[in-house]
């Protein structure tokens, strides 16, 4: 296991220096919007906090984590906070490969085409999409997530923005919860499934829903994307931790120590695979961690996608 502190100081210092847990510049990682046709103003402000365009840099520094952990040089970590946020984030961006870094960004395409199917009136504007700074307050950095939600916040306000869709459960818990409560800054927040109008109900399979931790446990909006896939006739298999007593797949602790993320992972997948039906992850960390694996595991959006 890394000293947690040596992992926080280095993404606090990435986040203050770059607005980026990585030190990647956002024109580097944002970029799945530009050949998808979206107009940027509407009753909702398309927002995706960035965390399914990070997935691929996650992956990366994970195996080099894995790698280092629990060697003589993983106390070297602690020096890293003393290189330049943008200067390692544009090595990170070097060494990810680029077909993974196009693909991060399919999951978006597909949430904003469902939308439209459904006939939300939604804009998106790349300029006011930044990361919620949610792992900063994860890890205990409480003054640097204050510091960087209240920034995130300023730019929506000044766009006038009142209404947000988010499109994962750690963006959706720190705007919908932590906002408020930190920041000042209250939006109308929904997750891109409680906007979904959709019913073809020709299909006629069962997969099995991975709850995220922030979806099952504290935000109780599970029932939400069983009613989506119940519309396009898709069942949903019962297994003992679901919901609001959902397991978590270990991705959070994979900063802190991939072994233990591991060892958690694989416990998880355990239950998932016992019903023998697909697995369905509505979250970009659960489903990289899950995937890890080696199970059958595809995300929420790639499902409706295919069959709305």
């Amino acid at each position: 296991m890394f000293n947690p502190r040596d992992i926080i100081e280095v993404l606090a210092n990435n986040v203050k220096q770059t607005r980026s847990p990585f030190g990647i510049p956002k024109f580097l990682v944002n970029k799945w919007w530009q050949k998808a046709d979206l107009q940027t103003s509407g009753e909702y402000m398309l927002f995706t906090g960035l965390m399914y365009q990070f997935t691929p840099f996650i992956d990366r520094s994970t195996h080099y984590l894995e790698m280092f952990e629990d060697t003589p040089w993983a106390d070297y970590l602690k020096y890293a906070r003393y290189v330049p946020g943008y200067l390692s984030g544009l090595g990170l961006a070097v060494i990810t490969p680029f077909s993974e870094k196009r693909k991060a960004g399919q999951a978006l395409v597909d949430i904003a085409t469902l939308l439209k199917k459904s006939k939300v009136d939604f804009g998106y504007d790349p300029s006011i999409d930044n990361y919620s700074g949610i792992l900063l307050y994860d890890m205990g950095d409480q003054e640097g997530f204050v510091r960087h939600a209240k920034f995130v916040a300023k730019k929506l306000k000044q766009k006038g923005i009142k209404k947000i869709i988010t499109v994962d459960p750690h963006t959706t818990y720190a705007l919908k919860v932590l906002f408020p409560k930190y920041a000042g800054a209250h939006f109308e927040v929904k997750p891109w499934f409680e906007m979904m109008r959709l019913s073809s109900g020709k299909c006629n399979m069962t997969v099995t829903i991975h709850d995220p931790c922030f979806y099952g446990r504290y935000l109780n909006v599970s029932d939400a994307p069983r009613k989506v896939l119940s519309g396009l006739g898709i069942q949903s298999s019962k297994i003992r931790n679901s919901g609001e007593f959902t397991s978590c797949c270990g991705g959070p602790a994979e900063s802190i120590s991939p072994a233990l993320s591991k060892t958690i992972m694989e416990k998880r997948v355990e239950e998932l695979k016992e019903p023998g039906n697909p697995i369905v992850a509505l979250c970009p960390i659960c489903l990289g961690n899950l995937k890890k694996s080696g199970a059958n595991v595809e995300d929420f959006s790639a499902l409706v996608a295919r069959h709305a």
